[in-house]
């Protein structure tokens, strides 16, 4: 029987956001930034790579690290290490594999690594600089170039970047970083040409897409570029996608030509599902995204990522199926747990409450670094993880389940099961209701007892179920328990 894939896609104990997909040979890559659960900042660990048999997704393979923090430059000293942001990588001309990344700390630098593989141990190569060596962004007044996406294209080589942060964020900078050079003006993303040698810009650096400051009249209203450039080529047509103001969603435009006439296009993807067939409330906790679009066999994928925790430090990917259209564009995603599996999941055996792709409090569900900064946490659910061992890894679960809480999971092939379980700990007692809707009338009631160690609760269905169908459960107790993963029988 074949593996099944979910979301997240890589395994529950993984953290890598930000993630590129990049096709190279029969296999699928995917370049991301690297979380650490439980950290207080982004992108803490060393960059790692996993790849996919192009004829099978559910088939990650963990490739190793491929670059460490250690090997840039700017790293030296080691009381000053500095994180690695969402990295993008092309093959060069020559053949060879190019890795573009940016700094933390506002450190205005895109810097370059080089490897003959895919996968392999890249070394530092250097510095996107101007011709007479100056890295961009030690320039007074150079924009901040930040999040790099690359594109090898016929004879040219361009560079996307850009950070529009609201004016908030600017006053903000602007009265505690007195020595920053960087130029923050909220205008939007910028695009660059590279020569051959894949980081010496041989061309001016002009605004591609608006900010919320320009963007009056262009179409780019309420969707305005605020960071996370990413650029694709399909059928002669060049696909800018980027994570806009609103920071949940993926929007993208679409152009004839790789550095100007970009038209806004739509939304792929919203890590808090808001926007998907006119959904304007969030159906998970949510926060920043970024990503890309990739063709798997004539297929489409969005790639993007959710939070875990009350933070935005611990993101693992997501990725969706997405459909183009006769006309070039595409239909939003839904966000689901099945993701890159072909097809719902099986409607038999244990599923891990990791891959609960809603999940809200009685109050409904909110941005995760709100809840961080701005106090609410107690009163919310969320996927955690404990230094629990089972087969060999962290074990990861949803906390914080009170009154009125919702766990959803979309989709599965439902074949008439008899039997739900499932595995809970906590000081509740109460029920677990179990619907295949939203709002729709329950279709299992687990009676939940009080106990400290995870253990089994379980019901039998109350009518037959069968069909493409969600599954939600809904806690009704007294104290809050912990949900740890579900048998379908």
């Amino acid at each position: 029987m074949k593996n099944q894939v979910f979301n997240p896609y890589l395994p529950l104990y993984e953290y890598i956001p930000d993630g590129e997909p990049r096709v190279f040979g029969d296999r699928l890559y995917v370049y991301g930034s690297h979380d650490r659960f439980g950290s207080k900042d982004y992108c803490m660990n060393d960059y790692a790579c996993y790849s996919a048999p192009l004829d099978d997704l559910s088939q990650w393979r963990f490739d190793g690290y491929i670059y460490q923090k250690s090997q840039e430059p700017l790293n030296a000293d080691a009381d000053k290490i500095h994180s690695m942001y969402a990295p993008d990588v092309v093959q060069g001309k020559d053949g060879r594999y190019y890795l573009y990344y940016g700094l933390g700390d506002f450190i205005n630098h895109v810097s370059v690594a080089v490897c003959d593989e895919p996968a392999g141990k890249f070394e530092y190569y250097g510095a996107v600089s101007y011709e007479d060596g100056t890295p961009i962004g030690d320039r007074d007044g150079d924009e901040y170039h930040f999040d790099p996406g690359v594109l090898v294209d016929d004879n040219k080589i361009w560079l996307y970047t850009g950070f529009s942060p609201d004016s908030n964020f600017i006053d903000y900078v602007t009265a505690h970083f007195d020595n920053l050079k960087t130029n923050f003006n909220g205008q939007g993303s910028n695009v660059l040409e590279l020569a051959d040698d894949m980081k010496t810009v041989i061309s001016e650096s002009k605004k591609l897409v608006p900010g919320w400051v320009n963007s009056e009249g262009t179409g780019y209203e309420n969707h305005e570029f605020f960071e996370a450039s990413s650029i694709r080529k399909i059928d002669d047509r060049y696909y800018f996608i980027y994570s806009s103001k609103n920071n949940h969603e993926l929007c993208y435009a679409v152009s004839d030509y790789p550095d100007h006439g970009f038209v806004y296009a739509g939304i792929l993807h919203s890590n808090g599902d808001i926007g998907y067939k006119g959904n304007t409330e969030a159906k998970t906790y949510w926060g920043n995204n970024h990503g890309s679009l990739v063709n798997v066999k004539g297929q489409y994928y969005i790639f993007g990522h959710r939070q875990t925790g009350y933070t935005e430090y611990s993101r693992q990917g997501v990725a969706e199926k997405i459909e183009r259209r006769a006309d070039g564009l595409f239909d939003m995603a839904e966000l689901t747990s099945c993701g890159l599996n072909d097809g719902p999941l099986r409607g038999t055996g244990y599923y891990d409450a990791g891959i609960a792709c809603n999940l809200w409090s009685k109050t409904g569900a909110a941005k995760a670094f709100d809840l961080t900064f701005f106090g609410g946490t107690e009163d919310h659910p969320c996927i955690t993880q404990s230094g629990e061992d089972r087969e060999g890894h962290a074990d990861q679960y949803i906390t914080n389940l009170q009154a009125g809480s919702v766990a959803g999971f979309k989709y599965f092939d439902l074949v008439s099961p008899t039997t739900i379980e499932v595995e809970v700990r906590g000081n509740g007692t109460g029920k677990m209701l179990v619907r295949t809707s939203e709002t729709g009338a329950s279709v299992a009631e687990i009676s939940l007892s009080a106990k400290e160690d995870w253990h089994n609760e379980q019901a039998s269905f109350d009518q037959l179920i069968e069909g493409v169908k969600p599954l939600y459960f809904e806690y009704q107790g007294d104290e809050t328990i912990e949900f740890r993963g579900f048998t379908l029988k």
